[in-house]
C-alpha cells in the first residue's frame, strides 16, 4: 500500500500569476514543494496560440522543464467550452477539432502524456441536445484514432455540468471504445457539486483513472472556492481514491488572486491537501 507521501502532487497552471514565464512558473512551483504543473489550453487567444508554437518555442519549454526538475506531464484543454466539438455550427465543430488534433500534437511533441478533454458538446446559448451529444461523440471518436497513433492518451473530466457529469456516464464511454489512450480524469469538486458520491463513482472507474484534479466547490460554485470553504469531504474524497488502488498524479486545481501572496496562497493549498491525504491514510 502506498504511503500519502509517495503521490506526485501538481499544480494548475492558473493558480500562478498569468504574467510568469514558464522559468518563473516552474521554479515558483518547486519552491512550494509541487512535483509538476498542468499546462492550461483554455478558451483564451493567447492559450490558444501555444497550439502555433514553433519548434524553437517548444525547445524553450521543455528546457525549462529539464532546467527546474519539475515536469509537466497533463493538458487541461478547455479551450472546447468556446469551440466544442458536438456544437451544431459546423465552423465551430471545424474549430474545436482543429484545436484537439494541435493539442495531441503539442502534448507529442512536448513530452505531455495526459490531454485532459472538458465534456462541452454545445456552445454559449446553444442548447446541449440528442444531436451535440452525438456529434461530440462522433468527434471524440475521431479524436482518439489521432491521440491513440501518437500515443497520447485522452482523459475525460468530470464537469460541473449535466453532461459527462459522473464517472459512470464517462466510463460508459470508456468501455465502448475500449482503448487504453481513452480514460478518466475526476474532479472530486465538480462530483461533490453535482451531488454525486464520490466513494461510489471512485468505484465505478477503478483501473481507469490516470489523475485526479482536487479542488473545493459550492453547489453552482465550481471555481475560485477557497480550500476549507466549500462542500468537498477531502478526507472521505482520499479514502476514496486510497480504496481505489489509484496511484497517480494528483493536481490542485486553484486560481491566482492578486489580493494575495501568491507564494503563501499555493504553499497553503499543498500544505492543507496533504493535511486530508494524512488523515484519510491514518483513518486505516
Amino acid at each position: 500500500m502506498h504511503d500519502y507521501t509517495d503521490f506526485t502532487l501538481g499544480l494548475y497552471e492558473k493558480g500562478l500569476p498569468a504574467e510568469l514565464g514558464w522559468p518563473e512558473r516552474l521554479e515558483t512551483a518547486k519552491k512550494a514543494g509541487f512535483d509538476f504543473i498542468e499546462i492550461s489550453i483554455d478558451e483564451s487567444d493567447e492559450r490558444l496560440a501555444r497550439l502555433d508554437w514553433s519548434l524553437r518555442e517548444k525547445s524553450a519549454f521543455m528546457k525549462a522543464k529539464a532546467d527546474s526538475g519539475v515536469f509537466v506531464p497533463t493538458m487541461c484543454l478547455s479551450g472546447h467550452q468556446r469551440f466544442p466539438i458536438g456544437s451544431r455550427y459546423e465552423e465551430i465543430r471545424k474549430r474545436g477539432m482543429d484545436i484537439m488534433e494541435k493539442a495531441i500534437r503539442f502534448a507529442s511533441d512536448t513530452g505531455i502524456r495526459i490531454v485532459q478533454l472538458a465534456g462541452y458538446d454545445s456552445w454559449y446559448g446553444e442548447p446541449g441536445t440528442a444531436e451535440t451529444v452525438r456529434r461530440f461523440k462522433e468527434n471524440l471518436a475521431i479524436s482518439l484514432e489521432r491521440a491513440s497513433r501518437l500515443g497520447v492518451t485522452l482523459a475525460l473530466e468530470t464537469m460541473g455540468t449535466p453532461f459527462l457529469d459522473s464517472l459512470e456516464e464517462i466510463m460508459g464511454l470508456v468501455r465502448h471504445h475500449d482503448s487504453p489512450y481513452l480514460q478518466a480524469y475526476p474532479d472530486i469538486g465538480n462530483l461533490t457539486a453535482r451531488n454525486k458520491n464520490v466513494r461510489h463513482e471512485f468505484g465505478l472507474a477503478k483501473g481507469h483513472i490516470v489523475a485526479v484534479h482536487v479542488k473545493d466547490t459550492r453547489k453552482g460554485e465550481i471555481r475560485r472556492v477557497p480550500f476549507g470553504r466549500g462542500t468537498v469531504d477531502f478526507a472521505d474524497a482520499f479514502k476514496a481514491i486510497k480504496d481505489s488502488g489509484f496511484f497517480g498524479p494528483l493536481l490542485i486545481e486553484m486560481w491566482a488572486d492578486p489580493r494575495f501572496d501568491n507564494q503563501a496562497e499555493i504553499e497553503k493549498a499543498r500544505k492543507f491537501v496533504l493535511d486530508k491525504m494524512r488523515q484519510a491514510w491514518e483513518s486505516g
